[in-house]
């Protein structure tokens, strides 16, 4: 059996970079997608040749359909993506700039589309069981926390679009979810006042925030064979913070 192929996005960011280590530990080729150049000569650095990474601007579709191109030229196919490429601004409704809640959507929503319409085809060549990821967030469905309302919305969307695909795509041996972490500790908590971090972190059942291998634990899970059986749900990871 040929070694599977994974794609993902944002890989040079905190939990995409535990993304791609588990992903490689568990004997992927894997291609990682981000805007930082520099984090991604680390991660080839730390990887080998069986990682291959591409600068691109997630937001420009011709971009987008390029990288795609560009790992199947070095890898042959894909067989998971695991659309992680996202951030959150944090301007208080109702004063959110019109640029700013584009930019939003563009890069938690937009960029996870246009990813998946590059992913489908290649993984309807390929044989076995295909995986779609996306990281979504917890945000979309507790509204007691700080997450500002473009955020929550450009989640919830993501989190439509995995239903979508996973019902359209099951008769295809494509499966899709969503993984929903709550306070996770990576370089977006720059964006809180020590105060909001505070006051978040403080909410956590277990008192501290997660970590970004325990939600790679998730995205193994689910991209190896034990997650053949699920589709168009929407795990949320909180510690229990929120049972709804």
């Amino acid at each position: 059996m040929s070694q599977k192929v994974a794609i993902i996005t944002g890989a040079a960011g905190g939990m995409g970079k535990a993304f791609v280590t588990k992903l490689m530990a568990d004997g992927y080729h894997v291609a990682g997608f981000d805007i930082s150049q520099a984090g991604l000569d680390d991660l080839a650095k730390e990887h080998g040749a069986s990682f291959l990474g591409l600068r691109v601007d997630l937001t420009d579709p011709d971009a987008v359909a390029a990288s795609f191109a560009q790992v199947v030229k070095a890898f042959g196919g894909l067989d998971i993506l695991v659309n992680n490429a996202g951030t959150c601004f944090m301007s208080e409704f109702p004063n959110i700039p019109a640029d700013e809640f584009k930019q939003q959507m563009a890069l938690n929503f937009e960029t996870a589309f246009h990813c998946c319409q590059n992913a489908v085809p290649l993984m309807l060549q390929r044989d076995g069981v295909k995986k779609i990821i996306n990281i979504s967030s917890n945000g979309a469905y507790n509204f007691d926390v700080f997450d500002p309302p473009p955020y929550r919305a450009s989640k919830a969307a993501l989190d439509t679009l995995t239903k979508d695909l996973a019902r359209r795509y099951a008769t295809d041996k494509i499966c899709v979810n969503s993984i929903a972490p709550a306070m996770t500790e990576t370089p977006l908590f720059g964006v809180l006042s020590d105060e909001v971090l505070a006051n978040a972190i403080a909410q956590m059942p277990h008192g501290h925030a997660m970590q970004p291998e325990q939600i790679a634990g998730w995205v193994s899970f689910l991209a190896g064979p034990m997650g053949d059986v699920s589709s168009g749900n929407v795990f949320i990871l909180n510690q229990g913070r929120d049972v709804r």
